[in-house]
């Protein structure tokens, strides 16, 4: 019980790990779609940065959407510089598992990117995704402008409103400007490719978010 209190309850910045100056080694390119993984992007080309849980499944998800250039796993809405994995399931970071999700707002719209990331986890569950408990499983939306804050916030609230329809709870995401994105280790990076039969704890409500909210 104590184990499961400790995981769930958001370290202070004050007990944070100090973490390292060291960034992680990223690949040129991205594993399925061979474009960079790094900025800078192309003019055209946004990002956004989500946690749905789990970043195995949730960066899979986003790849696989026509219209997306590049994704890549990190740590993300914590305190710790440069954290590795085993630093962030020790709960003492403040970092969630993200996905950056850099897209070309002419194919997919940002709506359309929010209709995934809402639909494909379950966004009232607080400090926990599915059978994963920890701080670093929590749901999250870090905006990187001023327009993608309002739309995050209107379609929240739009699919609040199927939720409590469909007798489902609070949503707990939390929405926020985008501060540092640290990646992952390699292996992390598009690892359902590389490992067909792995691990992936993504489900969502079954609950259909509307579109065209953005």
């Amino acid at each position: 019980m104590f184990d499961t209190w400790r995981k769930t309850a958001m370290v202070s910045a004050e007990d944070a790990l100090t973490g390292r100056a060291e960034k992680m080694p990223v690949a040129s390119k991205h594993a399925v779609l061979g474009t960079p993984m790094v900025a800078p992007f192309p003019a055209r080309i946004e990002t956004i940065v989500v946690g749905m849980g789990c970043f195995w499944g949730a960066e899979r998800k986003f790849w696989q959407a026509t219209g997306v250039y590049s994704t890549a796993v990190g740590y993300a809405g914590g305190f710790t510089p440069n954290p590795t994995y085993e630093d962030v399931c020790g709960s003492l970071t403040g970092h969630t598992e993200v996905v950056l999700v850099a897209f070309d707002p002419n194919v997919i719209t940002f709506g359309q990117v929010l209709k995934i990331f809402w639909e494909s986890h379950n966004p009232t569950q607080g400090m926990r995704q599915g059978n994963d408990t920890g701080t670093q499983y929590r749901s999250a939306i870090y905006w990187t402008t001023e327009a993608q804050r309002a739309a995050a916030g209107a379609s929240r609230d739009a699919y609040q409103a199927q939720l409590t329809a469909a007798r489902h709870g609070a949503i707990t995401t939390e929405i926020a400007p985008a501060g540092e994105f640290y990646y992952a280790e390699g292996y992390h990076q598009q690892y359902l490719h590389k490992n067909p039969n792995g691990y992936c704890g993504l489900g969502g409500t079954g609950v259909t978010c509307p579109t065209g909210i953005a």
